[in-house]
């Protein structure tokens, strides 16, 4: 078995809010950092966590594809809440991202989120060209 390749993924105008990188790929495993809403402009979204949500999921649909796969390729996702009130609303958007077979997936509520966001998504890709 040979060393394992491992390369950070930064894909142009993804923000990030502190020392770590947005993702990164170990074999044919893409580890993607949670994602908040964040605008390309490093500014937060604010507004319905409907809107929240969609913006996680599309920053990870473009952290991903600059690795060269898509969503569908996503085996794990965990979302992070600040309020559980918010589970219905998420899986409501959650559910038009991923129509069949969707990752496997937590979803946590949790004290405080970075920049006292509402809502962060990380999630575990597999790509198989990769492998």
């Amino acid at each position: 078995m040979g060393p394992l390749t491992r390369r950070a993924v930064i894909p142009p105008g993804t923000t990030v809010f502190g020392p770590y990188t947005p993702a990164v790929q170990a074999g044919p495993f893409l580890f993607v950092s949670g994602q908040l809403p964040a605008l390309p402009s490093g500014e937060l979204l604010r507004g319905p966590i409907e809107d929240q949500t969609r913006l996680c999921l599309e920053n990870i649909a473009r952290i991903v594809a600059a690795a060269g796969g898509t969503l569908r390729d996503l085996v794990k996702v965990t979302i992070y809440l600040a309020d559980m009130n918010d589970f219905g609303a998420v899986n409501a958007v959650y559910a038009t991202f991923f129509d069949r077979d969707p990752p496997a997936r937590a979803c946590v509520e949790v004290r405080r989120l970075p920049k006292d966001a509402r809502i962060e998504i990380e999630a575990v890709a597999y790509l198989a060209s990769a492998g």
